[in-house]
């Protein structure tokens, strides 16, 4: 019984230190059987704002001017090293969501895209080692983040659109957050042609601002 109790709280720590689980408990994750859960701390007409516990994911970068031209390159790598192209020669399922970290540069600047898979529950603790040395594998930390949802496809003019009202709607309410860079968030293969769920994340710096702007306020009344 004693063994049984205590093996019990092994695996609730394990769940609660990594929050990657069954994808049915969000409505927007439905094409692999495991996704990032988070706590919805709160919800205003303009974001969310989630928290999410430190997470492993494998991840590699690019470097080019567009985002569309460095992804597929990035992808690619990650995709390899989850069919087999890792130290143990494993096939590790596919999660979502799938993360593109956005560095603020201007248009014609070269910037440094950083592309990551999140990685399944069972190798959250231990996970393969890459083969490839242009890949890694890396920890995002317990964090708070502001969310914009929206679906189509997610492009540089589409991203750069909705972090601009992001960060607008964050701005206009004084809220702190982390400047330089942003998540580009997509939970859909490329061959889902409807009901596609997209995200911009800004992370918080402080403890959230869960009200909304007097203008958005205004529009409403």
């Amino acid at each position: 019984m004693i063994f049984v109790s205590g093996l019990v709280c092994v695996l609730l720590a394990l769940t609660a230190e990594a929050r990657v689980g069954n994808s049915s408990e969000l409505t927007f994750c439905f094409e692999t059987e495991q996704c990032l859960l988070f706590n919805l701390i709160c919800e205003t007409a303009e974001y969310e704002v989630r928290h999410y516990d430190s997470v492993k994911w494998v991840s590699t970068q690019e470097k080019n001017f567009l985002m569309e031209m460095a992804a597929p390159a990035a992808f690619n790598r990650l995709y390899k090293y989850i069919t087999g192209d890792n130290s143990m020669g494993e096939t590790i399922q596919m999660t979502s969501p799938v993360i593109l970290k956005m560095p603020y540069k201007r248009f014609w600047e070269m910037g440094v895209y950083t592309m990551s898979f999140l990685l399944p529950a069972e190798h959250q603790k231990n996970p393969p080692k890459p083969t490839n040395p242009d890949v890694y594998i890396s920890d995002t930390p317990d964090m708070k983040v502001y969310v914009k949802s929206y679906g189509g496809w997610m492009t540089t003019y589409s991203d750069s659109k909705k972090a601009k009202e992001l960060s607008d709607a964050l701005d206009l309410v004084k809220a702190e957050y982390k400047k330089g860079f942003h998540f580009g968030v997509g939970y859909n293969s490329p061959m889902t042609l409807f009901y596609r769920h997209n995200e911009v994340w800004f992370v918080a710096n402080d403890e959230p601002v869960c009200r909304e702007s007097s203008s958005s306020s205004e529009e409403t009344n």
